[in-house]
């Protein structure tokens, strides 16, 4: 019989003397030049100038990191408020000596509230068109983004799943374990490719991107009820969890108002004015 699980100990940086190359910035970095290109052929699929495409590059960069660093400390790691306060916003560690970290603690449930706040600021400052109309749209390369994402915290070994109590799986090596896990990150990653695609399909080979929030909604059920199951195999990060009688890990109770706001405007919603 072969073993079917693997061993990963992987080089996480680069270290280049004066720099240190962390491959989960680079996931970070290929998940927003990709969906800049996405946009930009959205773009001119829609008549939109490059001015605004450069605008929306700032905003959802600015916004979702901003976001996704709250959202961890908020929902996972509020002791650094009071223990290491600068930390949140800098790439440096400063409790205990002064140490590049590089932005780590980041939550995807934080980065979908900011999304949806810096696209309102993006639409009312410079598209004017409605919000709904810009996050139709948008929500398609941050599935793709999403993908590089998990694959990020794979090479960190991070967000591991559960043990499997069997051969398969991985064993995450720089934990100091030998016994393997699930590769809960690999799961999401594969699972949001399909996302991507479908969201990608129904935008050019459908008439749903004219069915305001249709696409947006979709994006959400879709994404979060990955998020919701593959927590079963996950192991927990703490959180509101114990607030809630630990009954649901925290990433699944910050995913179920997701998944029913986007059934809201996949079948409820009706805007009020219809832009041509």
């Amino acid at each position: 019989m072969h073993s079917l699980h693997i061993v990963w100990d992987p080089i996480k940086y680069l270290d280049l003397g004066f720099f240190k190359l962390h491959f989960y910035s680079v996931m970070w970095i290929v998940a927003f030049v990709l969906g800049f290109y996405i946009m930009k052929r959205i773009y001119r699929n829609e008549n939109q100038s490059d001015e605004s495409l450069d605008s929306l590059f700032i905003y959802s960069v600015i916004g979702i990191m901003l976001g996704a660093r709250l959202g961890h400390v908020i929902f996972y790691q509020s002791e650094l408020i009071t223990e290491d306060f600068f930390s949140i916003f800098l790439p440096f560690k400063f409790k205990g000596g002064i140490e590049f970290t590089g932005f780590q603690g980041l939550a995807s449930h934080g980065a979908a509230i900011a999304m949806i706040i810096s696209m309102y600021l993006y639409n009312k400052k410079i598209l004017k068109k409605t919000v709904l109309w810009i996050l139709d749209r948008v929500v398609i390369p941050v599935a793709l983004g999403a993908v590089f994402v998990r694959i990020g915290n794979f090479i960190n070994s991070e967000i591991i799943g559960k043990y499997t109590n069997s051969d398969f799986g991985v064993v995450f090596k720089q934990l100091g374990e030998s016994e393997p896990r699930h590769p809960a990150q690999l799961y999401e990653a594969f699972c949001y490719v399909f996302v991507f695609l479908i969201l990608f399909y129904f935008y050019w080979k459908t008439k749903k991107a004219e069915q305001q929030g249709f696409l947006f909604g979709f994006f959400l059920v879709l994404l979060w009820t990955i998020r919701f199951f593959v927590e079963y195999v996950k192991v927990s990060q703490g959180g509101i969890e114990e607030y809630f009688g630990n009954t649901l890990s925290t990433g699944q109770l910050l995913s179920i108002p997701f998944i029913l706001i986007g059934l809201y405007f996949m079948f409820m919603y009706k805007p009020k004015t219809q832009l041509s």
